[in-house]
């Protein structure tokens, strides 16, 4: 199913993140040897577990929501934070970042889907955070794109215009914030579920989990 599911990605030009929560080190060792290195996490203490016994060439990216308290426990290592949802969040990632010594890529996360318990920010939200003082004085974030997800359901409609009003915000984001930040490209979209609907509508990052490890 992996090689089948990187080989349709790539002709999309369309990165992998394997979402390995709850599951152990030794599945995804399996992907890892067959070439798999970017790895999701909900939980930081997971992926911090994880992280001191894998290869140390893996891209760790925190897709769950993250509490500020718990970031300086993943600054140093982190490939990307996928769900800064907030000013707050942010700041705290800046200073983390820098005492590590690192600038770290990070995604502002939408809530695009029609259910509540979802995090994410809207888009004023954004706006404020995108014009705020703190923002402008960071040196150690690197805002590479926008993450979100769906409603969970079975009609694909649904999904799909969810999908587009996420492709709509980057786009608009991208015109008036990052016009000449060639670092800001990834749409994070598209799941097990709705990744080839994802696909269709410009995802440039899927976060894939059952498909490749099964049911939890």
């Amino acid at each position: 199913m992996y090689q089948e599911l990187v080989q349709k990605l790539n002709a999309h030009q369309v990165a992998l993140v394997a979402v390995s929560k709850t599951h152990p080190p030794e599945r995804i060792l399996d992907l890892y040897r067959q070439g798999q290195r970017v790895f999701g996490e909900n939980r930081v203490q997971e992926l911090a577990a994880k992280a001191e016994q894998l290869p140390p060439d893996i891209a760790w990216h925190l897709i769950g929501h993250l509490q500020t308290n718990k970031v300086r426990h993943i600054a140093p290592f982190v490939g990307m934070i996928q769900s800064v949802d907030s000013l707050r969040l942010l700041e705290e990632i800046d200073k983390q970042a820098a005492r590590a010594g690192r600038v770290l890529d990070c995604l502002l996360q939408f809530h695009i889907a029609g259910e509540e318990t979802k995090f994410g920010l809207d888009e004023q939200e954004a706006r404020d955070l995108l014009e705020s003082a703190s923002f402008r004085v960071m040196q150690h974030v690197r805002i590479c794109g926008v993450m979100g997800m769906a409603t969970f359901t079975d009609d694909t409609e649904q999904v799909r215009s969810e999908f587009r009003h996420l492709r709509t915000i980057f786009n608009n984001l991208r015109e008036h914030y990052f016009r000449d930040a060639p670092h800001f490209r990834e749409i994070s979209m598209g799941m097990s579920s709705d990744w080839e609907v994802a696909v269709e509508e410009g995802s440039t990052m899927v976060r894939i989990g059952s498909l490749l490890f099964g049911d939890r």
